[in-house]
C-alpha cells in the first residue's frame, strides 16, 4: 500500500509541476518524474529572445531603440486672403482717381453694382471701398440706393488749407534749421516728377505726385502720427468743388502748382525761412483758390 500510493504520487508530479510553471500542458504517460518539467522550462526559454535577436517590436538592451518619426497631418493650404485685398485696394485707388479727375460728380448716387461692372469685378469690392471713402468723407451712405460723392463748397477747401498750412509750416521751418542740404537734394526727383505729372494735364496723376513730395518732406521729421495726419487732409483738399467739373482747375494751373515744388527745395537747401513761410502759404492759398 505505502508503495503504491508512492506511486501514485510520483505519477502526479508532473502534473504537478505543470500546474506550478503554468503551462497548462501534461507531460504524458510513461516519461520519468521531472520530465516535464525539463520540457515546460525549454518551452520557455524559446519564448525569450537568444542573444544577438530580439523579437520583433521589443526592445533589448544591446541595441538602440527604433525611432518614432511623428506623423504630420496634412493639413489644406488655406484660400489666400491678399487676392481679395489687393483687388479693394487696387479699386480703392482707382475710386480715388475718378473722384480727383471729375468723373465721379459731386451729389450723384453710385451703386456697387454698377461701379463694379465698370472696373470687371463683383460689388463686394466696390461696396468696401466705398465704406473706406465714406470713413474719409468722400461719400456718404445712402440707403438701398449706393453712396452720394460728397458736395463741398469753397469754405471747406479754405479751412483745409488753413489746417494744412497750420500743421506744415511750422514743421518745414523746423526741418529748413537741422536738415542738411544733401538730404534735400535726394527729393529733387520727386520735386521734378510733379512737373512732369502736372505737364500732362491729368488731375489724378497730378494729385498722386503732389501728396507723394509733400509726404516726402514731411517724413524727415520722424513723426509718422503727423505725416498721416497731414496726408488725410491733403487728400480731402484735392477733392473737386460743386460744379467744378473735371476741367476746372486746368493744366497751367497745375503746371504752376508744380514749379512751387522745385523753388520749395531751393529755399530749404538756402535755409531762407522767410521764403519758405512763404512759398507754402502761397502754395495752399492757391490750391485752395483754384479747386
Amino acid at each position: 500500500m505505502r508503495q503504491g500510493a508512492q506511486g501514485s504520487a510520483e505519477a502526479g508530479a508532473p502534473w504537478a509541476a505543470v500546474g506550478r510553471t503554468g503551462a497548462g500542458v501534461p507531460s504524458g504517460r510513461g516519461q520519468g518524474p521531472g520530465r516535464g518539467q525539463e520540457q515546460g522550462q525549454a518551452r520557455a526559454q524559446a519564448r525569450v529572445p537568444q542573444q544577438g535577436g530580439a523579437v520583433r517590436g521589443e526592445h533589448t538592451h544591446s541595441e538602440p531603440p527604433v525611432p518614432v518619426v511623428p506623423v504630420v497631418p496634412v493639413v489644406p493650404r488655406a484660400r489666400p486672403v491678399v487676392q481679395r485685398a489687393s483687388v479693394r485696394g487696387q479699386i480703392l485707388d482707382a475710386l480715388r482717381a475718378a473722384l480727383v479727375a471729375g468723373d465721379l460728380r459731386p451729389g450723384e448716387v453710385y451703386s456697387a453694382p454698377v461701379l463694379g461692372e465698370r472696373f470687371g469685378v463683383s460689388a463686394t469690392p466696390v461696396r468696401e471701398a466705398m465704406q473706406q471713402l465714406a470713413l474719409e468723407g468722400a461719400v456718404e451712405v445712402v440707403p438701398n440706393r449706393g453712396f452720394r460723392v460728397v458736395e463741398r463748397g469753397v469754405r471747406e477747401l479754405a479751412e483745409l488749407a488753413e489746417v494744412r498750412a497750420l500743421i506744415e509750416v511750422p514743421v518745414m521751418l523746423r526741418l529748413a534749421r537741422t536738415v542738411p542740404a544733401e538730404r534735400w537734394a535726394e527729393l529733387r526727383p520727386l520735386a521734378e516728377a510733379t512737373v512732369r505729372a502736372a505737364s500732362s494735364g491729368c488731375r489724378a496723376t497730378y494729385a498722386e505726385s503732389d501728396r507723394g513730395f509733400h509726404r516726402a518732406v514731411l517724413s524727415l521729421s520722424g513723426n509718422e502720427q503727423l505725416v498721416q495726419i497731414a496726408e488725410d487732409l491733403h487728400r480731402r483738399a484735392q477733392w473737386p468743388l460743386v460744379g467744378g467739373g473735371p476741367g476746372a482747375r486746368g493744366r497751367a494751373d497745375l503746371i504752376a502748382d508744380a514749379h512751387e515744388h522745385t523753388a520749395l527745395l531751393d529755399a530749404l537747401v538756402a535755409r531762407d525761412l522767410d521764403v519758405v513761410r512763404a512759398l507754402v502759404g502761397e502754395h495752399f492759398a492757391g490750391a485752395a483758390a483754384a479747386g
